[in-house]
Order: structure tokens, then C-alpha cells, then sequence
């Protein structure tokens, strides 16, 4: 019964076995150039300054042409099939305004990734944050989308068009040093100058500091961590140190390390990190009316 009814759209036993064929042959030969391609980027990649954006981007491409054409003789095997699609292609006209329709934002998808890896906003391995996303590490760009690994290792899946209209801020796009923000309050009584050394000394202190200090300035004799007076609070005078570190990967390590440590020396030397006070009136307690007009008389 099976058989008659493949019989009748031009299946037979041969075209069966040549259709499984296709498609062992596209699986050996996907996973073949993958294997060349990917043995000639490791070995030259040094030599000749291989971005592994276009390596991932073009071993993508090769892939999609091969299950392409693999496709197409497979249509080309079943005569109902390639009856059909002779059909289409003769009706050019309706075909192309239907496939272009139905496949803009997937043709969309596919430039915004050619034009992604030429100009290179971004590449495989940079930290980047992509509109109101979280920040991740780009691991793939497809044809059609870019798969990024933020640190809780959960994969976001971004269309290549969406990147493209969308704001990205990239972490170490030429260079990997990145400026980070202490933010810190202290009571007013506590000694600002004090403070202010005790966040130099630990945040010099940490293996990924890095002295980001010009000649000049260091000629100068300027402070090697900026620390600034940004606000005056409700209960605390309130500063930001500037902090270059080598690693943006471990930036946010570096911040709770800072913290924790500068926490332990304000708490040892007398500076007080303050909270806000408050002052309780219950209404039991207020004076009656009666006895604040007696008292005026």
C-alpha cells in the first residue's frame, strides 16, 4: 500500500535509495570541508591573521550551499516534485513575489550577517551587550542569526536584522582594558582623605589593576585611580573611583573583591559606610491640645 502510494508521486525503490544516498553524501561532505576548513584556520590563523568571525560566518555558508544543493537533486529525483517545480518557475512572476514575501526578513537576516562580518562591530569571542540584553559572549553568527552566551550560560539568539538596528556596545572591540566604577558612601564624619587612600591601596593591590596613567601624568605625579566627590547624600557623602582593569570578562569579579576588601579597612579604621536615619514621632506621645494651651496661657 506504502509503495503504491509513493508510486504514484514517481518514488520508486531506485529513487529511494539514491534520495538516502544524497543525503548520506551531504552529511559526509558538510562534516568533511567542516574538518578541512577548520584544520587550515587552526594552522593559519597566526600566520594569516584569520578572524574566526569569517571563519565561523563562511563554514556556515559552505554548509547551507551544500544542503541547498542537496535539496535540489533530491526535487530533481521525484517527477511529481520537479513537475511542481517547473510549474513554479514558469509562473516567474507570481513565484518571485510570493518567495519574496514570504522570505524578506530571512534575505534581511543574511545581508545583516555578510554586512556584520565585513564591517565587524563585533566578532566571535567579544563581550558585547546588544540593546537591553544582557552582556554575553558572542559564540556563532550564522546566516541567519548570532548566538551570544551571557554569565548566567544561558544562549540568547539574536537575528542578524535585529542587530543591525539595534545599539551594541562592545566591550573589547580593539582593546580588552576596560574602566570600571566604584561606587562607595561614607558618613559625614567619617576622614574623605582616608577613605580615599584605603580604595586606592586595595584597588592597586588587585592582580587586575593596570595603571592606565599617561606619561605625562605620571611625570605629574597624578593620582593612579581617579576618585571623585560625585553627590552629597540624605546621610553620606557619596564617591566614585575610577578603576582600569585589565580583564572585562572578570570585571565584575574584580568589583565584588574590591568591595568586600574596602568594606573589611573601613570597618578596621573607623570609616563608617551609614544608613539612613529616621526619627519615629508616635501620636500618643504629642502633647494634647488642651495642655499646649494651658502652657501658653
Amino acid at each position: 500500500m506504502n509503495m503504491n502510494f509513493l508510486e504514484e508521486y514517481g518514488i520508486n525503490l531506485n529513487s529511494i535509495i539514491t534520495i538516502v544516498l544524497i543525503l548520506v553524501a551531504s552529511i559526509i561532505l558538510n562534516k568533511l570541508v567542516r574538518w578541512t576548513i577548520r584544520k587550515f584556520f587552526i594552522a593559519s590563523v597566526e600566520k594569516l591573521n584569520i578572524d574566526a568571525t569569517r571563519y565561523k560566518f563562511f563554514i556556515n555558508t559552505i554548509s547551507s550551499i551544500i544542503w541547498i544543493l542537496a535539496l535540489i537533486a533530491i526535487i530533481s529525483m521525484v517527477p511529481k516534485l520537479k513537475a511542481f517545480a517547473i510549474t513554479l518557475f514558469a509562473g516567474a512572476g507570481i513565484l518571485v513575489a510570493v518567495v519574496g514575501f514570504a522570505a524578506q526578513q530571512a534575505f534581511s537576516n543574511i545581508i545583516s550577517g555578510i554586512f556584520i562580518v565585513i564591517f565587524k562591530p563585533f566578532r566571535v569571542g567579544d563581550l558585547i551587550r546588544v540593546g537591553a540584553t544582557d552582556r554575553g559572549i558572542v559564540e556563532d553568527i550564522t546566516l541567519r542569526h548570532t548566538v551570544i552566551n551571557d554569565f548566567q550560560n544561558k544562549k540568547i539568539i539574536i537575528p542578524n536584522s535585529v542587530i543591525s538596528s539595534e545599539t551594541i556596545v562592545n566591550d573589547n572591540i580593539n582593546e580588552m582594558e576596560i574602566c570600571e566604577w566604584l561606587e562607595l558612601g561614607i558618613s559625614y564624619d567619617s576622614d574623605l582623605d582616608l577613605a580615599s587612600k584605603i580604595i586606592r591601596e586595595e584597588a592597586m593591590k588587585h592582580p587586575l589593576y593596570i595603571d592606565k596613567r599617561t606619561k605625562k601624568e605620571i611625570e605629574d605625579e597624578e593620582d593612579e585611580i581617579e576618585i571623585r566627590l560625585t553627590s552629597f547624600g540624605d546621610s553620606s557623602v557619596n564617591l566614585r573611583a575610577l578603576i582600569w582593569m585589565s580583564d572585562p570578562f572578570r570585571a565584575g569579579r574584580m568589583k565584588s573583591d574590591l568591595y568586600k576588601k574596602i568594606k573589611v579597612r573601613f570597618d578596621n579604621e573607623g570609616i563608617e559606610i551609614p544608613f539612613p536615619y529616621r526619627t519615629v514621632v508616635y501620636k500618643k506621645d504629642l502633647p494634647s491640645n488642651e495642655k499646649l494651651n494651658s502652657e501658653e496661657k
